[in-house]
């Protein structure tokens, strides 16, 4: 099963590109974020926010307290291990690269 699992945007990668890095606990990834970013604001403007991540992609800004609920419900029903492998390996992003 694919969730979307609750990272925080923590730089910019390519601004033309709209791809951010975000930091699903630990793991960090170059996320598409054309469905979050604000058309005509800089996508630094995003740094800092949570978003839940599904296949490479950036699907909603979510706020603190959601990111904390969502990871321990997925903790609780054992998916958050599952699904930071695959973050991890890279099979739910796309773009297939991962940050430094």
């Amino acid at each position: 099963m694919c969730l979307g699992i609750p990272g925080r945007i923590v730089a910019v990668a390519d601004e033309e590109a709209m791809l951010c890095v975000v930091d699903v606990s630990g793991v960090r990834r170059t996320v598409d974020v054309v469905c979050v970013a604000t058309p005509g604001a800089p996508l630094d403007t995003l740094v800092g926010r949570w978003v839940l991540v599904h296949v490479g992609f950036a699907m909603s800004v979510i706020d603190e307290d959601e990111a904390a609920a969502t990871l321990k419900v997925l903790t609780e029903i054992g998916e958050a291990a599952a699904e930071m492998e695959a973050l991890a390996s890279g099979s739910l992003d796309p773009l297939a690269t991962p940050a430094a």
